[in-house]
């Protein structure tokens, strides 16, 4: 059973749209005005408004996505006040904040049909685009776009062209295969949401997520649950009175409840059991097809085994003869391993984790100073921080140049002498430039303490080219660990395409460290990939490339990915505590260093 004591409002959860058809409303806060500014622009840029009233909200978004105070308890004085946020946007907030309004969006969305505000949704298509496709060929909705792709329309409208047809055709598909589907953390947060409820009216319920829910996919399509109760109705009749859930009659019965949870619309599937069959609905509505196929040594599946009653997972997994499989790893694919060695993994949790690295401050595009995140780094309980702020190519992210890079380093080191025995470590984030270099020469990457390589521009590479770029990258003896290796926002757009394993194997030759980069929409490396990675010895950093505080907590979704490949606190590189960090940082630094001079 899955521990239900967290307890969240359902406000704090909801991440729902800022706007509808007719008219834009949302409970205010700093995130929902700067959405309702983003949308503002994107579609002043449809319209072909003049590019210096666009930019003029665009750099209105940027500064407010940095500023603490909140933005609704500012007046209209002291919204003027606010660097990069012109009179006409400040009298916008002004009047959100007065009226729960904005009539410049309003306007706009009153004259802009559903389809279009389907595509303005896809990332990568870019309102130009939009409005070009909309004009020459009245597409007005995705699935529009991609039959116009699909027939070759596209290609001779104005800034298209073949390579850009092939381009959007790929970016519809995705779009339209993954619409349905959500990121894990909204579902895991909604989760503890509904959980915390549950807990409220029943004393120890026995309830558990079940599905790709709790195998902690990185995108969930439905909110799963197995529910035993000898008395199945009141459970029933609790969901059927709750606020903030919907039921769906048709698809419910008398042992399943089928609704969503109505301020996301996340859809919500809960299967009813007695208790003394727990344990055998469990595993069943748990584990992935391929999972439950498998078969033991007297060739039974795990299914066949299953239809026995039992309270007990793991009394379902020992009558089956193989010891009992944490539900990450219920996919299908790598139990075999586990299986032959009779033993559970000892899967690393959070509790084993000393640090966090891979972070950014106000230096380059992050929200909080150096000091406030680690303070906020100390406070979560860990031993230290590495912050890896933007590097010089990276303009549109502040990035830092030569002089803001030592003073850095030098606020890094006055902060290690008041923090002590806590550590900041001075670390970059390289881009990875079009040669597979790094963006320093020489003699400033030698004063850095780790170098995190990234690719962040230039994501339209074929698998050979984006590959070579990347083993370039891993080569550079300076390189301390690969970051976000593909570049994929989950739902948004996929990843470059590379070959796996040459990446891989590079970076297990010349010891750079894989990132899982655990913010929610990226997840990169893939578990997947990551059990490869394990397997041929390279090291794993759990890294949130947390922008803001809040962002630091998204540690656990990288665990979840970690978990999900077989990660073992030993391969995993912010498992180790301070003293060990500093020691392989300095060794590696050394090697780097003395292979430069030759």
């Amino acid at each position: 059973m899955i521990d239900i004591s967290t307890s969240l409002s359902l406000q704090e959860v909801s991440l729902q749209g800022i706007f509808n058809a007719h008219q834009v409303t949302w409970s205010l806060t700093n995130k929902e005005i700067i959405k309702s500014l983003k949308l503002t622009a994107s579609l002043l840029e449809l319209y072909g408004e003049n590019q210096f009233k666009v930019r003029s909200y665009n750099t209105a978004v940027y500064n407010l996505e940095r500023v603490e105070e909140d933005l609704t308890k500012l007046d209209l004085s002291q919204l003027n006040e606010l660097p990069g946020v012109g009179k006409s946007i400040a009298k916008i907030i002004d009047e959100l904040n007065r009226t729960d309004s904005n009539d410049v969006l309003n306007n706009l969305l009153k004259q802009t049909p559903e389809g279009i505000m389907g595509l303005m949704g896809i990332k990568g298509l870019g309102a130009r685009k939009i409005k070009t496709a909309w004009d020459e060929l009245g597409i007005e909705s995705p699935s529009a776009m991609l039959q116009a792709a699909q027939q070759g329309q596209l290609a001779a409208l104005p800034g298209f062209g073949d390579k850009t047809q092939d381009r959007v055709l790929q970016m519809i598909k995705y779009h339209l295969d993954t619409q349905k589907k959500v990121h894990y953390k909204v579902a895991h947060l909604a989760g503890e949401w509904l959980e915390s409820l549950i807990k409220k009216q029943f004393s120890n319920p026995m309830l558990s997520r079940s599905g790709e829910f709790r195998r902690k996919t990185e995108v969930v399509e439905d909110l799963e649950y197995l529910w035993a109760s000898n008395r199945p109705w009141e459970p029933e009749e609790f969901l059927d009175n709750t606020e903030g859930l919907e039921k769906d009659p048709k698809r419910s019965g008398p042992l399943r409840w089928v609704g969503t949870i109505t301020a996301e619309n996340l859809p919500l599937d809960i299967r009813f059991c007695d208790e003394d069959s727990f344990g055998s609905h469990l595993l069943r509505h748990t584990g992935s097809q391929e999972h439950l196929k498998l078969t033991n040594k007297e060739g039974r599946s795990l299914w066949d085994t299953s239809l026995a009653t039992a309270a007990r997972e793991e009394d379902i997994y020992k009558s089956h003869g193989w010891p009992f499989l944490p539900p990450e790893l219920r996919e299908g694919l790598f139990e075999d391993s586990y299986i032959k060695l009779t033993k559970t993994p000892d899967l690393v949790t959070m509790g084993q984790l000393k640090g966090i690295l891979h972070n950014h401050s106000t230096y380059s595009d992050g929200k909080h100073s150096l000091k406030d995140m680690a303070q906020q780094c100390k406070s979560l309980g860990y031993q230290y921080l590495g912050i890896s702020d933007h590097s010089q190519t990276a303009v549109y992210a502040n990035g830092l140049d030569e002089d803001q890079v030592r003073a850095q380093h030098q606020e890094i080191e006055a902060i290690n002498k008041e923090m002590v025995p806590f550590k900041v470590f001075k670390g970059i984030e390289s881009d990875i430039l079009n040669d597979g270099g790094l963006d320093y020469s020489v003699e400033v990457l030698q004063n850095f303490d780790f170098v995190v390589a990234s690719i962040h521009s230039n994501l339209n590479m074929d698998r050979k080219k984006a590959t070579e770029r990347l083993i370039t990258a891993v080569e550079n003896p300076f390189t301390t660990m690969l970051g976000h290796p593909t570049g994929r926002q989950l739902l948004k757009r996929e990843g470059y395409p590379i070959d796996h394993q040459k990446v891989i194997d590079a970076c297990a030759h010349h010891g750079v460290i894989i990132e899982i980069n655990a913010h929610p929409w990226r997840l990169d490396l893939a578990w997947e990939w990551v059990h490869y990675a394990l397997s041929k010895g390279v090291i794993i950093s759990i890294n949130p490339d947390a922008h803001d505080k809040a962002g630091l907590e998204d540690m656990y979704y990288g665990l979840c990915v970690g978990r999900k490949a077989g990660l073992t606190a030993d391969m995993t590189f912010n498992a180790k505590d301070v003293e060990e960090v500093t020691r392989y940082f300095q060794h590696r630094k050394a090697r780097a260093i003395s292979k430069s001079l030759v």
